[in-house]
This record gives structure tokens, C-alpha cells and sequence, in this order.
């Protein structure tokens, strides 16, 4: 059992919150009130960033002194929304914003995952037809297997898990957004996730 902040109330938020409660976890889920993450962020072990990512690097750069020393899981894209207000571009081309947390909290174990599928995956993974994958980035080996556990605590199989390397690798995953709206545009909101064919 782990003490678990879950920053962001929204879809992600809280289904990840209630999916990781389920699971026996202690979770705190910080709203929008001032003060909120500061308090969850202080007093959990792991922090999972669901906030919308064109704004997280500042929220969570604001947290600095309670995110030193612990696991900050994030599964948020930085986009550019469209007129149609699905993801359009990249606000970190060439980057990632996995990277720049890492970069502006080194005293935090940053941990990119879960930000290649739809939500309603990420807790319920098995629902698919075809096995999902999800993929860690991190530069901390020891935070990445907290991480791999929290994944299996939400449904995720050892053989579902790819640890892609270094929080560089967050590059290719948060790019993997920009198929996101043509998938949708094609198919609706049918739960999907992008997994690699072996």
C-alpha cells in the first residue's frame, strides 16, 4: 500500500484515483482549491500528474519543495488543441514535457506512462480485444518498478509493461498523441491504446 496524491480531478484523475483506492492504496485527490496539491503533494509518496498538460510544467514547477525525493508519475500530453478541441500539435516539439519536469525537478523521479491510450484503458486494460501496452520512461530504475507495480495494481500484465529507457524515450510516446484525433475522427471515442505488434 502506497500513500498516492493524484493531481487533477477530472476523467483521468479520477478514474485513476478510484481504480488505485480499489486497489488498497491510501489516495488523496488535490482539486482546484489553493493549497490542495501542495497538501496531497506533501504527504504522499508517489504523485501522479492528471492535469492538463499544456499547464503542468508550471502547476507542478510551483511544487518544487513537496516533490523532492518522490515518484511523480505523469501521464499527461502538452498539446496545441484544434478548433475541434482535439490535440493539434506539440507544445514541447523536439522535447517532451516528461523531459522538461525531469529537467526542472532533479530532485524528483519523474515517470512517464499511461499517456498512449484513452483514458477509460488506462484502468481497465483487459477490456480490449487485442492486448494494450503501456510504456515507462524514467531515468530512476527504482522509481520505474514503483510504477510497474501501480500498473499491475490497475490491470496492466508484466507482459503488457515496456520500459522504454531514459525520460528522453517520453519524446516518442507524447508524440504518439498526434494519432489520437484521426483515430477518433475515424472510429469515435472507442476506447483504444497504441501497443507494439511482436
Amino acid at each position: 500500500m502506497s500513500k498516492i496524491a493524484v493531481l487533477g480531478n477530472g476523467r483521468v484523475g479520477g478514474s485513476l484515483a478510484t481504480a488505485l483506492t480499489r486497489a488498497g492504496h491510501e489516495v488523496t485527490v488535490a482539486d482546484r482549491a489553493p493549497g490542495a496539491a501542495a497538501d496531497a503533494a506533501r504527504t504522499a509518496r508517489i504523485v501522479i500528474n492528471a492535469t492538463p498538460g499544456d499547464g503542468s510544467l508550471d502547476r507542478l514547477v510551483a511544487l518544487r519543495a513537496e516533490l523532492s525525493g518522490k515518484i511523480l508519475v505523469d501521464v499527461s500530453n502538452a498539446t496545441l488543441d484544434g478548433p475541434d478541441g482535439l490535440p493539434a500539435d506539440l507544445i514541447y516539439p523536439g522535447s517532451s514535457l516528461a523531459e522538461r519536469l525531469q529537467e526542472a525537478l532533479p530532485e524528483t523521479h519523474v515517470v512517464k506512462t499511461l499517456n498512449t491510450m484513452l483514458f477509460p484503458v488506462m484502468t481497465a486494460p483487459a477490456s480490449l480485444t487485442q492486448a494494450p501496452e503501456a510504456f515507462l520512461s524514467g531515468e530512476d530504475p527504482q522509481a520505474k518498478q514503483t510504477v510497474r507495480a501501480l500498473l499491475t495494481d490497475l490491470g496492466w500484465r508484466e507482459e503488457w509493461i515496456t520500459d522504454l529507457g531514459g525520460i528522453r524515450t517520453a519524446r516518442a510516446t507524447e508524440a504518439a498523441i498526434l494519432f489520437v484525433p484521426h483515430v477518433i475522427r475515424s472510429s469515435g471515442f472507442t476506447p483504444f491504446a497504441i501497443s507494439i505488434a511482436r
